[in-house]
């Protein structure tokens, strides 16, 4: 579908400088623009980008200063990344609708299937299990006995909901996750092997959270692992038993959460972060990519980095001397050397 500038600047409230007849049908990097595409401009790096560009039209913040001529057509808005966003929701919505129940998905007579759903090929609908108005179950997907999937949500293909979980409203989960495996839980006998502890909770997504592909997030041994509203978690994530995430807290890829560690709203996980159990981290938390946190964090905001993880600042300041020890170590060699040869002439 095409949109041309003056439309996109009525739904943007931007303003257009330039042509406001061209007409774009998709998105494109501004440094590798091509004609009929819609490109932005929100970090300065990628400014000298705006004037060798070949889109057809790019989205500016409001105060940016155009140096010299353009071959595009730009349109001014508050937040080019935000406006960017809003645009691409509206695409997506363009794009045909899939509702129906295909004939080889296998639903069990006690589930219970809303309005307007969509069941593909190959999807299994346990027993007692819900999907509620307007959720998407792609093909190959199994949903357990007694599980639930709220309204409007999207579960693509080849994810795995066990039994007894509670998936929420409007969420996304991409292809290959698994949700309620059985969490880690071994206890040791005397004969030194392990007797498996029965993992009899479940888990529970609450609305508005996306899950990326291929992660797995363990049932709790008792009660319930936790994802709050608005959680976005990336791929390749491991959430184990009995842990809860608060609201709006992001994570990226390979990051890992050990048993009943418990997680405050709006933290910030980079990628590769392992955290271990039994710990809390407050509110608003930003850890940097591959850290380790193996202590509780009390202090709302805080900003940590390293493995173990401390301050973010103090982190810096120190990684000036790691850098420096092989140089350092020499340094104090040669001063060892030179006062044992001081003593030696004593």
């Amino acid at each position: 579908m095409e949109f041309t500038a003056k439309i996109i600047a009525q739904f943007l409230n931007g303003v257009i400088e330039g042509n406001p007849d061209v007409s774009v049908n998709n998105v494109s990097g501004i440094e590798k623009g091509k004609e009929g595409t819609i490109a932005f401009l929100a970090n300065p790096k990628y400014a000298k980008y705006l004037y060798l560009t070949k889109a057809s039209i790019v989205l500016i913040n409001k105060d940016f200063n155009v140096e010299k001529k353009v071959n595009c057509t730009l349109i001014r808005v508050k937040d080019a990344y935000q406006s960017l966003a809003s645009l691409l929701e509206l695409y997506e919505q363009q794009k045909p609708v899939k509702k129906g129940i295909h004939e080889v998905a296998v639903i069990e007579k006690s589930a219970t299937i809303g309005k307007d759903v969509y069941i593909g090929p190959f999807a299994y609908i346990g027993e007692n299990a819900v999907v509620k108005d307007n959720a998407k179950i792609y093909p190959h997907v199994y949903i357990g006995d007694q599980a639930t999937v709220g309204n409007g949500t999207v579960i693509y293909p080849g994810v795995k909901i066990y039994y007894d979980c509670w998936i929420g409203a409007r969420c996304i989960i991409h292809a290959g996750t698994i949700i309620g495996s059985d969490g880690f839980g071994f206890a040791p006998k005397s004969s030194k092997d392990y007797k498996k502890i029965p993992q009899v909770g479940n888990v529970i997504l609450e609305d508005d959270v996306e899950i990326g592909a291929n992660c797995s997030i363990d049932r709790a041994t008792m009660g319930s692992t936790i994802i709050r509203k608005g959680v976005k978690l990336d791929n390749l994530i491991q959430i184990a038993h009995n842990v809860e995430i608060g609201e709006n807290t992001v994570m990226a890829a390979q990051t890992g959460i050990s048993g009943s560690t418990k997680l405050g709203s709006e933290c910030m996980l980079g990628g590769q972060v392992g955290l271990i159990g039994h710990i809390s981290i407050a509110d608003g938390v930003k850890i940097a990519a591959q850290s380790g946190l193996s202590s509780t964090i009390k202090e709302t905001g805080k900003i940590v980095q390293g493995s173990p993880a401390f301050g973010f600042t103090d982190y810096r300041k120190s990684y000036v001397y790691f850098r420096k020890l092989p140089a350092l170590k020499a340094e104090i060699d040669a001063l060892k050397k030179e006062i044992n040869e001081l003593k030696e002439k004593e």
